[in-house]
């Protein structure tokens, strides 16, 4: 297993190194030693997020990045900055002219921090609990070396409504998984919404820009990570609290196939074992598949059928999409 012999939570560095097109901005507090927490947005209100960590125990010891993919939203930086005005440490808010993508935002935090820790959440996260970034520095210490150490999530701080009712039981039944769950496929489980790695790990295997839009990124790099290093699964959950509405979470599946075939390619033998892909392999023999398409889809965003059946549609409203690109 590589090791730098670098694990005591070093330092931040004091200034971002920043790309072409971007900007930054510093609350002027001085840095911590313990991690860096990073943040990437795009037209997200990451204020509950900021709000959160300034109030948990060990917050005066993190370094915090959040990365603006290209918003171009000037009340969302105005608030951003207020909020990380209220932290403890060290905080830089860089804001991107364009929006590059999910891979290409996370890549630029790992080179803008500057500790040998880095805590990912995403910007609609909410910690679950006061000993959240406690747990996590207790963590990598027994580690006791490189590592990518997996938290997980929950729903337990957010309240759904009919229009988000599909994706929270979708995420209840795939996402919402205990530590115990996800050591059995550790790289498939690798949830980038909230994961504290070294940076050794960070610094060989990174986010794959080829994937655009949405979905399968984090995946991809979870496999990529597991046939190097350890991951380590622990109950330290975080709450998503960006629920989307049917359509919207429809939207995202049917446009995500490209990522997923990409994925296929990459690592056969782990998305063979998927059910979804078996689900998808099977919908390319199907006759007339647009009109089977359009009727999962309108099945599962259907708000009078019960949520079991909705959450059947999805799922097959998803395969057939992803047929189409395997």
């Amino acid at each position: 297993m590589p090791d730098t012999g670098q694990h005591d939570f070093e330092a931040a560095a004091p200034l971002p190194s920043l790309a072409t097109g971007e900007t930054w901005w510093s609350n002027g507090k001085r840095a911590g030693g313990r991690m860096t927490v990073c943040v990437p947005c795009y037209h997200d209100d990451a204020r509950p997020l900021l709000d959160v960590l300034a109030g948990l125990d060990g917050a005066a010891s993190i370094n915090l990045i959040a990365y603006d993919d290209g918003s171009r939203d000037s009340d969302m930086t105005a608030s951003l900055r207020a909020a990380l005005d209220g932290l403890p440490g060290q905080a830089f808010l860089i804001t991107a002219t364009a929006n590059h993508g999910r891979s290409h935002a996370r890549n630029r935090l790992v080179e803008t921090a500057g500790s040998d820790w880095i805590l990912f959440l995403d910007a609609d996260m909410r910690p679950d609990d006061g000993a959240f970034l406690t747990r996590y520095i207790e963590a990598a210490r027994e580690a006791g070396g490189p590592a990518l150490i997996a938290g997980g999530f929950s729903l337990r701080h957010v309240t759904p409504d009919r229009s988000t009712a599909l994706h929270a039981a979708q995420s209840r039944r795939s996402e919402c998984l205990d530590a115990e769950t996800r050591r059995k496929a550790p790289g498939r489980y690798v949830f980038t919404s909230n994961i504290l790695v070294h940076r050794t790990i960070l610094d060989t295997v990174g986010f794959d820009e080829g994937f655009t839009g949405w979905g399968w990124e984090d995946v991809d790099w979870g496999l990529r990570v597991a046939d190097r290093y350890p991951v380590i699964h622990i109950d330290n959950t975080a709450t998503h609290l960006g629920l989307d509405p049917a359509q919207v979470l429809l939207d995202k599946f049917g446009g995500s196939g490209a990522n997923f075939a990409r994925l296929a390619q990459r690592h056969p033998e782990a998305v063979r074992t998927m059910p979804l892909y078996r689900m998808a392999k099977r919908a390319r023999r199907l006759p007339v598949r647009g009109l089977w398409r359009s009727l999962a889809r309108a099945g599962a965003a259907s708000q009078i059928l019960p949520l079991g059946l909705r959450l059947a549609c999805l799922k097959t409203y998803r395969a057939i999409a992803y047929s189409e690109d395997l």
